[in-house]
């Protein structure tokens, strides 16, 4: 059974997976909005890989006998001022989320949840993927707000696609 300090955070942490999952939505609807096809489904494939780390999340507390709590969330930023200001704010929520990993895994090892620790490993090393992702976008948009063909091409060209991580935790209901 993990440390019940840890299995708090993780169902906090829960509900923040899935307030990215919502505010990456909003992200694609408004590139949707502008005909950018491409950054829709870059942050509509985003959306579902935060929904994941929540599955991933509640799964691991169910198959460690702990109670799952969905918390509710906020709504979404649904306004942005132009074409960078969504990428700016994906890119804060990253490093918001690193943080908050990394205070989950320093919980687990101050109450030697040798389990836990192990299970937020994998989310230490996405969370270096995906600021390092959201920071050569912000770099790419912002130098080419006035050319959106120029930063529709990057995402075709770099982020065209999901990938299957196989050392990823499994996810609730992945079976069903």
């Amino acid at each position: 059974m993990p440390a019940e300090r840890f299995v708090t955070q993780l169902n906090e942490q829960i509900g923040h997976e899935f307030a990215a999952h919502q505010q990456y939505l909003a992200c694609a609807v408004h590139y949707e909005d502008r005909t950018m096809p491409q950054l829709a489904g870059f942050f509509y494939r985003q959306a579902l890989e935060e929904r994941g780390h929540a599955m991933m999340m509640i799964k691991y507390l169910v198959d460690q006998g702990a109670q799952v709590v969905i918390p509710g969330v906020d709504a979404p930023v649904t306004e942005f001022a132009d074409v960078v200001a969504p990428v700016q704010l994906a890119l804060e929520q990253e490093k918001r989320v690193t943080e908050q990993i990394n205070q989950l895994t320093k919980i687990a090892r101050d109450e030697s949840d040798f389990a836990s620790d192990q299970f937020m490993q994998w989310f230490i090393k996405e969370q270096v993927e995906e600021v390092a992702t959201m920071s050569d976008l912000l770099n790419v948009v912002s130098r080419s707000r006035e050319n959106i063909e120029a930063i529709e091409d990057y995402i075709l060209r770099e982020q065209s696609g999901p990938e299957n991580d196989p050392t990823a935790p499994p996810q609730a209901g992945a079976g069903a």
